[in-house]
């Protein structure tokens, strides 16, 4: 099963080929190359060039940052935005932070990941059945994007998943990555009556489109400092998520609890 894990430098790695086929390759070149949102590209280079202390001797990939994963994921998430001094310094989504930390930690223990941490692009973790993308593919001040920015970056999303044929479960990390999910059904003409609601743990059927069935969307909350420090998610509750993620996607029950 192909996945991918760069061993590549920040500046080289948006060339990287590695265990990604080529249509999906040149979707991801496309991703770093974007330039549509000129407050993003800059705040983007600007973070990247100041820094924060803990990582000033670091180079900052502080590009759009494409999605990673396992080409024939049957599982795909959807988070916000990479973090300033995460997915901005590393290069990969959920790579660089605590929550990156507790996202993969779940994804570990639920038989996604084959490894609990994620600290850095090159840091061999694989996923198996998993795919994590984000509705906004830079990062954005004050980790909140405009609604313009997230409409600009529906086409990202629509091309990666056009080269994921065999998802069939969505998982929404956060309010923003599920409605812009719902946003990006409804361009590619997708009737949603009553529109579904977001919440941790709710399941939302999506209705066939000319007769294709379309992925289950599930609510997780975000991985965020503020909801795990908070109590509001905990690691049983995200891996409760992901566990029913598997049963949905058709998948083989994960093992037991990992350490």
């Amino acid at each position: 099963m192909n996945r991918l894990s760069s061993t590549r430098p920040p500046a080289d790695r948006a060339s990287s080929t590695i265990s990604l086929p080529l249509r999906l390759n040149a979707v991801r070149e496309a991703i770093v190359s974007c330039a549509q949102c000129a407050r993003l590209r800059t705040y983007c280079k600007r973070v990247a060039r100041e820094k924060k202390r803990a990582h000033r001797l670091e180079t900052y990939w502080g590009r759009p940052v494409p999605g990673f994963g396992d080409p024939e994921a049957r599982v795909l998430l959807v988070g916000l935005a990479p973090a300033a001094h995460g997915a901005n310094r590393t290069g990969r989504g959920f790579t660089g932070d605590g929550s990156g930390d507790f996202l993969m930690s779940a994804l570990h223990r639920t038989g996604f990941a084959d490894m609990p941490t994620s600290r850095h692009a090159d840091d061999g973790l694989q996923l198996t059945e998993a795919y994590i993308v984000s509705a906004v593919r830079c990062a954005p001040p004050d980790n909140k994007p405009t609604p313009e920015e997230i409409t600009r970056c529906l086409g990202h999303l629509g091309a990666e998943v056009d080269e994921l044929p065999r998802v069939r479960v969505v998982v929404a990390l956060g309010k923003i990555g599920f409605d812009a999910w719902l946003q990006f059904q409804r361009r590619r003409g997708l009737s949603l009556s009553p529109r579904p609601q977001f919440g941790h743990g709710v399941v939302a059927p999506m209705p066939d489109r000319d007769g294709i069935p379309q992925p289950v969307l599930v609510g997780c909350y975000h991985p965020s400092r503020q909801n795990t420090n908070t109590g509001k998610l905990t690691a049983e509750m995200m891996e409760g998520v992901f566990r029913n993620a598997r049963k949905l996607a058709g998948l083989s029950p994960a093992p037991g609890r990992r350490a």
